[in-house]
């Protein structure tokens, strides 16, 4: 994970196009070949990565590259980027890695996240990379570590996520009339 950290950052925001997949196409596809449609930009990305300038990068099975904007619009009372945005920025790339080992129909929940900050996210600190992967996925529970890195490589925040499997037949019967 560190030397893909490592490497130089300038990549534009895709144009993207923002809105919800409808759920019953959504819950036909497993969780990688959604994601796999939105960084193609087959499917709409969520809204809000238009809003907070986050997107998903690049994915593949229990693995995902976020990469994220911060600028002026984030700062705090202090000057530096709020905190929320780089927690942000991990928690969707850690669902996101989850969402990647989910068959068709499955859904997750967080259960718990934790981030620790290393070094200030600065306005003027031009992209920013998250990669996030799977470190353990049981039948029930997924655990997913993540890092933010700035375009120098430097390592800003850790975070660990522990999700929740919901598999598609608890959904399908909790679904039934």
């Amino acid at each position: 994970m560190s030397d893909l950290l490592a490497k130089p950052l300038s990549i534009p925001i895709p144009n993207l196009v923002l809105g919800l997949v409808d759920s019953r196409e959504a819950a036909a596809m497993s969780g990688l070949d959604l994601l796999r449609a939105i960084v193609a930009q087959d499917l709409p990305a969520p809204p809000m990565a238009g809003i907070m300038q986050q997107w998903i990068h690049e994915v593949k099975e229990g693995f995902v590259v976020f990469l994220g904007n911060p600028d002026q619009r984030y700062l705090n009372p202090m000057g530096i980027v709020h905190g929320g945005w780089a927690m942000t920025l991990l928690d969707s790339a850690l669902g996101c890695a989850v969402h990647t080992t989910l068959g068709p129909g499955s859904t997750y929940a967080s259960l718990g996240t934790e981030i620790k900050f290393v070094r200030p996210v600065l306005s003027n600190a031009a992209q920013v990379r998250c990669i996030a992967e799977v470190q353990s996925r049981g039948k029930s529970i997924a655990t997913a570590v993540g890092r933010i890195a700035d375009s120098m490589g430097r390592l800003l925040a850790t975070g660990t996520s522990t999700c929740f499997i919901r598999p598609a037949a608890v959904q399908a019967m909790q679904e039934e009339p």
